[in-house]
């Protein structure tokens, strides 16, 4: 009998429950590899990958009750979002929100935060879509977040999100 694979260490904060709060997202492509298309004279002109991303973040509202994007911009290679994850129903609670003592007991099976349900399901649809039409596509394995603390936090954040086309050559995913 083959042992189970050890449980992978998260990424996550553990004094961050990532169910209700205001995100900064950013997702890469695996290697960095430009699926989503090539930005030329200052635009994004997406690849059929890029443009199927772009309609799944302007609709994440109809599928996620939950989850509404504040903004977001899709680059060659990555995307970055501000993601706000909003108070669910009671009867949500028992089946996929832990609390914070939930995560940190190892004795319990883990329960996804709401934001990582998000997540996965963004990079599930999207995979699907590539697979569905033979387009070779991966996405990098795990994602990076940063919970907002604040006006002046948000609104850096945006300023960088509305400036990340503009400024691509600089970018470290360039």
């Amino acid at each position: 009998m083959q042992e189970p694979f050890p449980k992978r260490k998260t990424p996550r904060a553990k004094w961050i429950e990532y169910n209700e709060g205001i995100y900064f997202i950013t997702i890469c492509t695996h290697n960095w590899v430009h699926y989503f298309g090539e930005i030329k004279s200052g635009n994004i002109q997406y690849t059929e990958i890029g443009q199927y991303l772009d309609k799944v973040l302007k609709e994440s509202k109809k599928h996620n009750r939950y989850i509404e994007i504040l903004q977001y911009v899709v680059m060659p290679n990555h995307l970055h979002a501000i993601v706000e994850v909003k108070e669910t129903e009671v009867s949500d609670r028992a089946c996929s929100v832990p609390t914070i003592e939930e995560r940190c007991n190892k004795n319990q099976t883990p329960v996804v935060p709401l934001l990582s349900i998000f997540i996965r399901s963004l990079k599930s649809a999207v995979t699907k879509y590539a697979n569905s039409k033979n387009i070779p596509f991966k996405w990098q394995s795990r994602y990076h977040d940063h919970l907002i603390r604040g006006v002046k936090d948000c609104n850096n954040i945006s300023q960088y999100i509305d400036n990340n086309i503009l400024n691509w050559e600089k970018d470290c995913f360039f």
